[in-house]
């Protein structure tokens, strides 16, 4: 969900766009409906005058048609025709009032004016995109068509609302649009950090984003830069070194006294050991893909780990499943279990190590006493329990590199006088 917020935040954002706008439109369109229905609505007052007119005097129907036709308003009379309209005609409004009408009368008295007050019934109706006017009273009805009239028309908000809709839609496509560099740039930045340092972020764009891609691939080629030095410098120290260690080592054999020759060969032969792990540790830190990771049985690298500490195999207890798998860097893991064997049993108060699976996680068991510091103290280059022990202290440190580098963790337990060192 995080990796797509700004996506889910645009496309909310025209969601809520849209629909306000929609909303907006629909409630303008009852509002403007309503009005041109109350305004053509007033006519009923001029139709109401010529019938109340028509009612009193008693006109022919030859006048009540000449009336309304000053207005183009004409009179419906064939039966069939009205029930078809009364019946299935939209009402678009109606309303029932009262009609007072004075009239001069004769009695004993005199004049005097008379108040006729007649009841009435407007109805405005649509029927097949013709307004009608129904007037009804206590004693007659009329079906009056208005031919001048036309029925309330959306198409012109319509084509507004069209029109919006689609310029807001269009928006936010670009919008869209201008963010698929950034949804590219974020997988070469995840395929950079996964090891791949060939990959470029060049872009011939000259926006904000591309402006960014072209910074990250300068700052690549300056890592590039940076890294072939590193290594060109290490691997270049350490093959100057073994020149004058090999020498040294046969230059001690010409040496008349055992103890100055024993002393000197185990001073190359620190050396040495030094020169090999410092060179595991720079292949370590410079691993950057995983072309040299495959498929072993545990059981394997156990075997070639106990091969390469040169330790007595009675020594080492191993409790494995033979079909336990492990994607790994053959070389690297099995040095990994290597020093972990040496690290048990130059602290084992027995000299007996026990490897076993716990849960799926390899197990490293000795019997000894608890580590004076927290593990995070040992992993540390150049740091050892016992400096008086034949290390650099660089054991337990290439073990957390080499497991970093394979996705893991090295973690300590002790119970019961027992040393657990596990690879999770």
């Amino acid at each position: 969900m995080q990796k797509h917020a700004v996506l889910i935040t645009v496309l909310f954002a025209l969601i809520v766009s849209l629909l306000s706008v929609s909303v907006i439109f629909w409630e303008f369109y009852k509002l403007n409906k309503d009005q041109y229905i109350n305004h053509i609505f007033t006519k009923y007052s001029v139709i109401t005058q010529i019938y109340r007119d028509h009612q009193q005097k008693g006109n022919s129907e030859i006048m009540l048609d000449a009336n309304l036709a000053v207005y183009k308003l004409q009179v419906v009379r064939k039966k069939e025709l009205q029930e078809d309209i009364i019946n299935r005609g939209k009402i678009l409004k109606r309303e029932g009032f009262e009609s007072v009408n004075s009239k001069l009368m004769l009695n004993a008295d005199g004049l005097y004016r008379k108040n006729i007050v007649t009841k009435l019934r407007a109805t405005m109706m649509q029927y097949k995109k013709t307004i009608y006017f129904y007037m009804q009273t206590n004693s007659a009805a009329i079906l009056i068509k208005d031919e001048d009239l036309k029925p309330y028309s959306y198409l012109n908000l319509l084509y507004a609302y069209s029109t919006l809709f689609m310029i807001i839609s269009l928006s936010f496509v670009l919008v869209l649009q201008k963010l698929r560099p950034l949804i590219r740039l974020r997988k070469k930045i995840a395929i950079f950090g996964d090891g791949n340092l060939d990959i470029s972020f060049k872009t011939r764009a000259c926006d904000e984003i591309g402006l960014v891609s072209n910074e990250l691939e300068n700052t690549r080629e300056k890592i590039n830069r940076l890294l072939e030095s590193r290594t060109l410098f290490l691997r270049n120290i350490m093959h100057e070194l073994k020149t004058p260690i090999a020498k040294g080592t046969i230059a001690t054999q010409m040496l008349s006294s055992q103890k100055q020759r024993t002393r000197f060969e185990s001073i190359f032969h620190r050396l040495e050991s030094l020169v090999t792990e410092f060179a595991l540790i720079e292949e370590v830190t410079s691993i950057d893909d995983k072309r040299d990771f495959s498929e072993y049985r545990v059981v394997d690298i156990i075997d070639g780990a106990i091969d390469m500490a040169m330790v007595e195999r009675e020594l080492v207890s191993v409790t494995v499943n033979a079909d336990a798998k492990l994607h790994a860097n053959y070389r690297l893991y099995t040095t990994a279990i290597k020093n972990m064997i040496d690290n048990a049993m130059k602290y084992s108060s027995d000299g007996k190590i026990k490897i076993c699976m716990i849960n799926g996680e390899l197990s490293f068991e000795n019997h000894g006493e608890r580590l004076a510091h927290p593990l995070s103290y040992y992993i540390e280059p150049f740091t050892k329990e016992n400096p008086s022990k034949n290390s650099f202290g660089l054991g337990l440190y290439l073990v957390d590199s080499i497991l970093q580098a394979h996705g893991q963790v090295l973690a300590y337990e002790y119970d019961s006088g027992v040393n657990r060192f596990i690879f999770a």
